[in-house]
């Protein structure tokens, strides 16, 4: 059988959720005596992908040093690569002490039932300074108007550090059980498919023609077996389209229009960080965690807004030590339709070609297009992707 890559910075995964029935059933009914607080939407997160494995070899939330040493030189104290801070950040933490079990509660579900347990080793509080810090070498900007930089900003400066167990995974399993997956579980469906070499896609959108097309290419050039698209699940910001609605896009488009047995959709439970190339190669350890050997990095990967240069994603992976990561960054230009060589290309990879030679449409003129039941041209949404974005465009606005 194939060896499978390796996760990061550990020889297997470390994932926290509490896998035995009893001892998780233990666990909940000990949380009920435990001093408990409702957590960010973004600790939260953390917390799924912390029980999924996908932060392996991560044992918990970070304390003050790791957190500031990894905003500064992507690693932690002790010389883990690590590209972002993983803070559980609370506005107050009342009487908690070092040295206590906590419950922490989740604020994305009804009754914010128990999502996980926590040793707390630390409760420590950034300056403003601090923050600034962290937000200017994360973001690579402090304007509140970003989205990424807003979140961070607004849960509070008091940081709990300690091991946690993990007790479920949110709204993710039960709201989208075909799709919501763990690292553990993408690793052994990698394994079962009998791939060796397996290619991520990582998406927040419904995926058009020049998505499609830029996986086919990728797999082509890689000589990869699989393909592993991988959709956030998470908070978005206003206006992205809701996950439901991408993922029946994104899997009607597989099953027409890749070979059996070559593609895999997935998802992973994950607030949006919108922090460009940071968050680039987060996702990177995300998918080396999952068992993917490349991971594709296109134009402005995980941006928002122009706090981004278009390639500073790809150009980030050239700053990480040797060594440091076993994954592989696939690195692809924006991709369009060329009307000269019918087909869709790189448009770097297309020389005499000017503007008029691509099929480009602005995201803003696709929404439009679609919420006028109007299907955008074939060289830029397969027909029947448009029509299940047409369908949704059309029930929203009525």
């Amino acid at each position: 059988m194939s060896q499978l890559i390796p996760p990061h910075g550990a020889e297997k995964l470390n994932p926290l959720f509490v896998y035995d029935p009893a001892e998780n059933e233990r666990l909940r009914s000990e949380a009920h005596s435990l001093a408990s607080i409702v957590v960010s939407s973004a600790t939260a997160a953390n917390a799924v992908m912390l029980g999924g494995g996908y932060f392996t070899p991560l044992t918990g939330f970070m304390n003050k040093a790791d957190a500031l040493s990894v905003a500064q030189s992507m690693t932690t104290t002790d010389g883990l690569f690590w590209p972002t801070p993983v803070l559980n950040l609370v506005e107050d933490a009342g009487d908690i002490k070092p040295g206590q079990r906590i419950a922490l509660k989740d604020p994305n579900v009804e009754d914010a039932p128990f999502l996980a347990v926590m040793d707390v080793e630390a409760v420590e509080t950034f300056d403003d300074a601090d923050m600034k810090l962290m937000t200017e070498k994360v973001y690579r900007t402090t304007d509140r108007e970003h989205p990424g930089v807003l979140a961070f900003n607004n849960q509070g400066k008091v940081a709990l550090s300690g091991p946690i167990k993990v007790l479920n995974f949110s709204y993710f399993q039960s709201e989208f059980p075909d799709t919501f997956r763990t690292a553990v579980e993408i690793r052994n469906e990698i394994a079962e498919h009998g791939w060796s070499k397996v290619v991520a896609f990582q998406t927040r959108n419904p995926m058009h023609r020049a998505h499609e097309e830029l996986c086919h290419m990728a797999m082509e050039r890689l000589g990869a077996d699989g393909l592993v698209v991988h959709m956030l699940l998470g908070k978005l910001k206003p206006g992205d389209i809701p996950a439901p609605v991408r993922d029946a896009a994104i899997r009607k488009m597989v099953e027409v229009y890749f070979p059996p047995n070559s593609a895999m959709i997935t998802g992973y439970g994950f607030d949006m960080l919108y922090a460009g190339p940071r968050e680039a190669v987060l996702h990177a350890i995300f998918r080396q965690n999952m068992g993917a050997n490349y991971l594709i990095v296109g134009r402005d990967h995980a941006g928002v807004g122009d706090y981004y240069g278009p390639f500073d994603a790809q150009t980030i992976f050239d700053e990480v030590p040797d060594g440091a990561l076993q994954i592989e960054i696939f690195r692809a230009d924006h991709t369009a339709y060329s009307k000269k060589l019918d087909k869709v290309v790189m448009m770097r990879e297309a020389p005499n070609h000017s503007k008029e030679d691509f099929v480009l449409l602005s995201g803003t003129k696709v929404r439009e297009m679609l919420g006028e039941g109007i299907a955008p041209p074939v060289e830029f949404s397969r027909p029947e992707v448009a029509q299940i974005l047409m369908d949704y465009y059309r029930s929203s606005a009525g």
